[in-house]
């Protein structure tokens, strides 16, 4: 491949000598370290960035960050303080993690210079028939929102919990035990809720009044929590104590898995409720099989850096790699910024068409990831692309099994596989004082997941299996079938320079996830922004759909020049959660002499919190 030189010296980036003159168009500036805060009335200040030594925590919420951090000052290493910020993002940010659902964990170990990965997505139970979200009464699919998503058939076997025992087991220092005891008090002493929290319950107060401990924890006296009051859940302090106890046994082996599978196929539903609820096809025994596995990353070289990421079941490695790949054939930091842009664009639409055609759980589906990821490919579906005018969409899959990396004959029209995964998930990066990182994106899927709170356990359930295409398709690759894990978008990332850390980052946002990951690389080495600028700045989404989605910022900014170049640039707009907001990325960059720049979200979801050890300045 060609390598073009990083736009701006990074020693100059990481130490935050650049002024904001070198903000590109449209991208907000960050707030500077231990800045301008945010936080809900009463509770923790949140800073989006942060730099220093000594390590740092990154996520969406202040005190699962102040915990993991917290774990970094008394001696423990990157892994233990993943695990440590994730389970207390169980008890804060309830409606997008915990153990009732699943992720995927990436670590770089310093010791070893290599990247290490762990697949922790749900599964499907083994009597999940092909048709499981086929209406019987009518012979076509569910809708998606509520019966889909709000139901026991949407459930898979969670495996954040296993992933956290893998992890430690592998990497960390401390047990499990000592790993949850943070979040057991968080939940058992409460956290003042902000408005995000408030948000999220009232978004589904139809879906959480369905079931009896759902609208007992979420809607009690029929209201959401108010912002600014204490938010306490006993229960789920209780269920962590068990597992503190007895590790993973209670959940894939003991009592918890036997009222987990009862949640599942008997769902505790109101009598007041209309919602269909279709029940699932879980067992204890799906509990027991269920593995974390341990996988082999993507690996990707753009502009001389050596690109890391999910391989499948997780789309997010490939997607991304793929389309730096057919990035890296243009000098996008030379080109004015509409179209480079363009290019991003484009990129990402034909990654997308790939993932669509070949992506899928590998133990069921070949997936060609060399293929995918090889320069030979690249070259030739970035030959489709027109530099001068956007392509018409959706754009065709290549063609895998023959390829020279010569330009094809026609570009060819495609077609659109459905997208149903939603937005809500969470993301964290760690970095200790001893090198390692940890860039750990975890999900129970919709908003709420399933809606199913366990009852007296306190958390919540995944519709992850809303994932899988609902129409069973011989040639599809995400299809339905049993012990399958669903396709996802997660796209945890750890970028090396010289085979040492550089960038780590990622974001939830369903299959947004893979284009701001995407796009918060390109406008980090290509656009010369730093890390918080890169995570602040507006963002585009291009997931081989007929519409380019930006946030309104982006739109205002790049629009009318983007339409110039026959793009046609609109507002995106969640359904789900009525916001115009893409992703909300947490990332670490890794400067000369141990230096750290941390990212969080300035705005998106409420604002994010960086935290470092020692703060300089």
């Amino acid at each position: 491949m060609r390598r073009l030189g990083i736009a701006v010296p990074l020693a100059l980036l990481s130490a935050g000598l650049l002024t904001s003159a070198l903000v590109a168009p449209g991208a907000q500036a960050a707030p500077a370290a231990h800045g301008l805060g945010a936080h809900g009335p009463g509770g923790p200040p949140k800073h989006a960035t942060a730099v220093g030594t000594g390590g740092a925590v990154t996520s969406v919420d202040a005190d699962a960050s102040r915990i993991g951090l917290q774990v970094l000052k008394d001696g423990g290493n990157a892994v233990d303080a993943a695990v440590a910020t994730a389970a207390a993002l169980g008890v804060t940010e309830p409606f997008s993690s915990g153990i009732g659902g699943g992720g995927y964990f990436v670590y770089y170990d310093a010791d070893m210079g290599e990247v290490h990965t762990i697949d922790g997505r749900e599964t499907a139970p083994a009597a999940m028939p092909h048709d499981a979200f086929i209406n019987p009464e009518t012979g076509k699919p569910y809708g998606f929102s509520p019966a889909r998503v709000t139901s026991g058939v949407s459930v898979g076997v969670p495996g954040t919990l296993a992933t956290w025992q893998r992890a430690l087991e592998q990497w960390g220092t401390r047990s499990l035990a000592r790993s949850l005891a943070p979040a057991a008090r968080l939940a058992r002493h409460g956290f003042v809720v902000d408005p995000t929290f408030h948000g999220q319950v009232v978004q589904n107060k139809r879906r959480f009044k369905a079931f009896v401990p759902t609208r007992a924890l979420y809607l009690p006296h029929g209201h959401a929590p108010a912002v600014g009051s204490t938010f306490r859940n006993p229960d789920l302090a209780d269920t962590y104590r068990l597992l503190m106890r007895r590790g993973t046994a209670p959940l894939y082996h003991g009592a918890l898995a036997d009222e987990v599978v009862r949640s599942v196929r008997r769902p505790p539903t109101t009598r007041s409720t209309t919602l269909p609820v279709p029940r699932g096809f879980l067992v204890r025994r799906d509990l027991a099989r269920y593995r974390a596995l341990d996988q082999q990353p993507t690996h990707s070289d753009y502009r001389g850096l050596d690109v890391y990421g999910m391989a499948p079941s997780s789309s997010g490695g490939s997607t991304v790699g793929e389309a730096l790949e057919i990035l890296e054939r243009h000098d996008l930091s030379a080109l004015p910024r509409a179209e480079a842009l363009h290019y991003y664009l484009e990129a990402s639409a034909l990654a997308f068409a790939d993932r669509s055609a070949y992506v899928g759980d590998p133990a069921f589906v070949d997936v060609p990831l060399d293929d995918l990821l090889s320069d030979d490919y690249a070259a030739e579906r970035d030959c489709t692309i027109d530099p001068a005018h956007a392509s018409e969409k959706p754009v065709a899959a290549g063609d895998v099994t023959s390829y020279d990396g010569v330009c094809p004959a026609t570009r060819g029209a495609g077609h659109r596989a459905p997208d149903t995964e939603n937005v809500e998930t969470t993301n964290l990066t760690v970095a200790d004082r001893w090198g390692n990182v940890v860039e750990y994106t975890l999900t129970i899927e919709q908003t709420g997941g399933s809606g199913i709170v366990v009852p007296g356990r306190g958390f919540l359930l995944n519709n992850e299996l809303t994932d899988f295409s609902p129409v069973y398709d011989e040639d599809d690759p995400n299809r339905i079938e049993p012990l399958k894990r669903p396709r996802s978008s997660m796209s945890p990332t750890i970028v090396l320079r010289e085979g040492t850390p550089f960038l780590a980052v990622g974001s939830p946002g369903g299959s947004t996830i893979i284009t701001t990951v995407l796009q918060v690389l390109v406008d980090r080495i290509d656009f010369g922004m730093t890390l918080p600028q890169a995570v602040a700045a507006p963002r585009a989404t291009q997931r081989n759909t007929p519409q380019d989605l930006a946030e309104p910022a982006f739109v205002k900014r790049y629009g009318d020049a983007l339409g110039a170049l026959g793009h046609d640039v609109v507002t995106y707009d969640d359904v789900f959660t009525g916001t115009h907001e893409i992703g909300a990325a947490t990332g670490i960059e890794f400067g000369p002499d141990g230096l750290l720049t941390v990212a969080a979200e300035p705005r998106r979801r409420g604002g994010g919190s960086a935290t470092v050890v020692h703060p300089q300045g």
